[in-house]
């Protein structure tokens, strides 16, 4: 059986599930009125879902003020992004590597020529205005990820801008994934909702998966005033992409919009003492904007491994373009999980070579 691709897996190992670092979701869990909805939810499964979501579309117009034509929701934001790349059928893109592995593969899937653009790691991983030089006519879509996966970090507001204006100049769609937004340092957010228009080429991915901490329930929202590529995202895969228990799990959510907030007070204190402990052990880490940490351990591809022999699950970077087999990304959790955590790899250090 073959490795799989993204974190979160701990179904192989049965009811020993390992404590799992490598999905950064909302450490405090579902709310609890999260929770009673999706049990709601199953008890009224007995009925289709609703195809338009149009529950959950009211709530989130109510939030955001935008129509609800505008939304589209689907089976977690790696499902819309598919129907989004699926429906505009870019033959040229640009992705800002390292990034989320989901992007390559769907772009491939569709046949798409990909260009990238590498972020330096002595720039942080961070987007600088060389990244506008990337953004060339000739190509059909733009893929921006804020704060970045796996490296934690929202793109300047400034540049961020500026990127998405040298977009409509040379006539490239934009999409922009939001996933962790939610759970990202507010100080350090850009909010694109104004930047919606109609006729504009700019979608948003967004996910409450994270935010409410609901993965296997899956929820995501894609937000575009471009009638035509929504209509397009609307139609496409069969008309019953969220279960009943994720649409009545989602409106729950957005009634709960302190739950992230909540989380946040937790997620920063705990980010600074991961982030110190770990340099304090020898790794490299970047400084993230959100609920997890991209680190390098000099001389050490082994690191996940040992440490599944002790029951924890780091996400191993290998499959990253741009890293490799000494990164790893772990998940901010709760302060005594954190503890564990550092615990098992303070005990791991001394098998560590010495930095190169």
């Amino acid at each position: 059986m073959s490795e799989p691709i993204h974190g979160g897996d701990v179904w192989r190992w049965g009811a020993a599930r390992p404590l799992d670092f490598s999905a950064s979701l909302n450490p405090m869990g579902m709310a609890p009125e999260v929770r009673q909805a999706a049990h709601r939810g199953v008890e009224l499964s007995v009925h289709y879902p609703d195809p338009l979501c149009a529950g959950l579309s009211r709530a989130l117009s109510a939030q955001t003020g935008l129509p609800e034509d505008w939304m589209v929701w689907g089976n977690g934001a790696a499902a819309l992004l598919e129907a989004a790349v699926g429906t505009l059928r870019p033959r040229r893109a640009l992705l800002f590597s390292p990034c989320f592995g989901e992007y390559e593969r769907v772009l491939t899937q569709f046949h798409c020529e990909i260009h990238h653009h590498p972020l330096r790691s002595e720039d942080s991983f961070d987007l600088t205005g060389a990244a506008l030089s990337a953004i060339v006519p000739g190509l059909d879509l733009v893929l921006l990820c804020t704060p970045n996966n796996p490296t934690g970090r929202c793109i300047d507001p400034a540049l961020l801008s500026a990127a998405l204006e040298r977009c409509e100049q040379v006539g490239a769609a934009a999409l922009v994934d939001e996933s962790f937004l939610e759970l990202s340092d507010p100080e350090r957010r850009t909010n694109l909702l104004p930047r919606l228009r109609p006729g504009c080429k700019l979608l948003l991915l967004r996910s409450l998966t994270k935010s409410h901490c609901i993965p296997g329930l899956r929820l995501g929202c894609a937000l575009c005033a471009d009638e035509a590529w929504m209509s397009a995202i609307r139609g496409w895969g069969q008309p019953w992409s969220v279960s009943v228990p994720a649409q009545l799990a989602g409106e729950a959510a957005m009634g709960r919009p302190d739950w992230p907030e909540a989380a946040l007070r937790l997620i920063r204190p705990e980010r600074v003492r991961m982030t110190k402990a770990l340099r304090e052990l020898g790794c490299t880490v970047w400084e993230s904007d959100t609920n997890f940490l991209l680190f390098r351990a000099p001389g050490d591809r082994t690191l996940r491994e040992r440490l599944l022999g002790r029951g924890i699950l780091i996400r191993s970077c290998a499959d990253f373009r741009g890293l490799g087999l000494e990164y790893y990304r772990a998940a901010i959790r709760t302060g005594e999980e954190n503890t564990t955590l550092l615990a098992a790899v303070r005990e791991e250090r001394g098998t560590w070579h010495d930095p190169l």
